[in-house]
């Protein structure tokens, strides 16, 4: 009772006002405007954020409240102004506190009348955002070429463009004791597992920290909890297209306000592998690149470690392989010009990303060709490392999922430090150990390596070849789905 006694929002003006500067920094902080004005017999003022207020929608209210006569504000007064006097589409009534003050700091505009303990909420903000762009990592050469921004309704209205349902839902939940943000969970009603649903949206619920301003990432670590673990359990999109497409299968996907990204929820592994542009092509052609990106993706995890085995060991290469290895060592230990040329990779991805984007093409030729050229005529290193290592480093950047492709060359460094230590017991091992590993792992309770591990074999066909569209009849089996048809038998 004590505590709705001290949530009560004051009834005298002069006892709100001096509230406000403890509560919210008033006359200290400059972007926190409070307008306040006499109408009809009595005093109202407007609580807002300079930054975030529409300043012709205020004016417009002003301009609205000046018809005021002195009988307007009696004891109905605020549901007079409420429907008669605010030309806004959205306002709400208000009685606590501090959701008056989480409101103005989400960049509305509490007004309010002496007299009343109580406000109205009235949403005239206006965020700062950029036209949506294709995105960076997932283009495509077909289809739509428009991508996630960092505001949250921009993402939203993206998505509700290409479902028109009824029944799709996009429930708004706060995270952050300071940062208060905006988190919105998005499913389709009569699809999507409620026992999903509702285990996502508990565990965002529980989050109780001071804020997530990294947006998602935080937000991933804080509900996923996969520690050291280097593989994504979430999977990240900047594509409403993919997102719709998604929901359509029974995810649920999570948008967090600030991020021009999107989280699919649950995931596996062969979700990471997927690409927009399979289903942009026919499905011959989407098929056949999906081999490519699938041979891309071993060979950064595989081609390495087994040429090291096979230079390193003599007999097991088969007679069609006899021209794999080194004719002649470098000065450096192959071991340690793996290392260094990994490290090297690291580093021009770094540079890239924080170089001048006009100077980002000249700096990775003069990097890439200049040093690997100067390494190889000075003797320190061998042809054969330069070469397996570039297509190393394709075939990561082929993976679709950028968290996926960092994981991949951890695990690759660890398989060539085994086969360096412990030949081929050690490649074994580690292969093994790896499977197992993420067999283990699940995601919102679904199996990471599904449906490879457990088995499915007409689920696994699907994402080996990709089938056309009329014959998808039915939703993957291991989202549970409330309605499993997709289209008629």
């Amino acid at each position: 009772m004590a505590e709705d006694q001290q949530d009560k929002i004051p009834n005298q003006i002069d006892e709100w006002k001096e509230s406000l500067k403890e509560a919210i920094g008033l006359e200290k902080s400059f972007e926190i405007q409070l307008r306040e004005m006499n109408m009809g017999n009595g005093r109202i003022a407007l609580l807002f954020l300079s930054t975030f207020s529409k300043d012709d929608a205020l004016t417009d209210i002003l301009s609205r409240l000046s018809y005021l006569n002195d009988q307007e504000l009696d004891h109905d007064g605020l549901h007079k102004l409420l429907n008669l006097y605010l030309p806004a589409s959205q306002v709400k009534l208000c009685s606590s506190y501090s959701e008056m003050i989480n409101e103005v700091l989400a960049g509305n505009t509490a007004f309010y009348v002496d007299g009343f303990d109580t406000v109205i909420i009235v949403d005239v903000r206006q965020y700062q955002a950029r036209t949506p762009e294709q995105p960076s990592l997932e283009k495509v050469v077909r289809g739509s070429q428009d991508g996630f921004t960092e505001t949250l309704l921009v993402n939203v209205s993206l998505i509700r463009r290409r479902l028109r349902d009824p029944k799709l839902r996009f429930e708004m939940l706060k995270v952050g004791r300071r940062t208060q943000t905006d988190v919105c969970l998005g499913y389709i009603e009569d699809i999507t597992n409620p026992q999903l649903i509702e285990a996502i949206r508990d565990k965002i619920k529980a989050i109780d920290i001071d804020g997530i301003p990294l947006a998602d990432k935080e937000l991933e670590e804080m509900t996923i909890n996969s520690g050291w673990n280097p593989f994504p359990l979430v999977r990240y999109t900047e594509r409403p297209d993919v997102v719709a497409a998604q929901m359509l299968n029974g995810s649920v996907t999570v948008i967090v306000d600030t991020s021009p990204s999107a989280v699919l929820l649950p995931t596996s592994y062969f979700d990471l592998v997927q690409h927009a542009e399979e289903n942009r092509q026919n499905p011959f052609m989407g098929t056949y690149m999906r081999w490519v990106r699938y041979l891309g993706i071993l060979a950064s995890l595989f081609l390495l470690p087994l040429w090291f085995l096979f230079d390193q060991n003599e007999a097991l290469k088969p007679e069609w392989l006899s021209f794999v290895g080194t004719e002649k060592d470098g000065q450096i230990p192959l071991i340690l010009q793996f290392l260094i040329a990994e490290i090297g990779v690291d580093l021009l991805r770094l540079a890239a990303v924080h170089t001048p984007a006009p100077l980002v093409t000249a700096m990775t030729l003069l990097s890439a060709i200049l040093i690997g050229d100067i390494a190889v005529k000075t003797g320190l290193f061998v042809n054969e490392v330069i070469l397996y290592m570039a297509v190393s480093a394709i075939g990561m950047f082929a993976t679709p999922s950028y968290e996926l492709g960092l994981a991949n060359r951890v695990v690759r460094l660890t398989l060539l430090l085994a086969v360096f230590a412990f030949q081929v017991p050690g490649f074994v091992v580690v292969t093994t150990f790896l499977l197992i590993y993420l067999a283990y792992k699940r995601s919102f309770n679904t199996p990471y390596l599904w449906p490879f591990i457990p088995f499915n074999g007409k689920a696994l066909l699907g994402i080996i070849v990709r089938r056309p569209l009329p014959s998808n009849k039915k939703r993957l089996s291991i989202y549970r789905t409330l309605d499993e048809a997709k289209q008629p038998d």
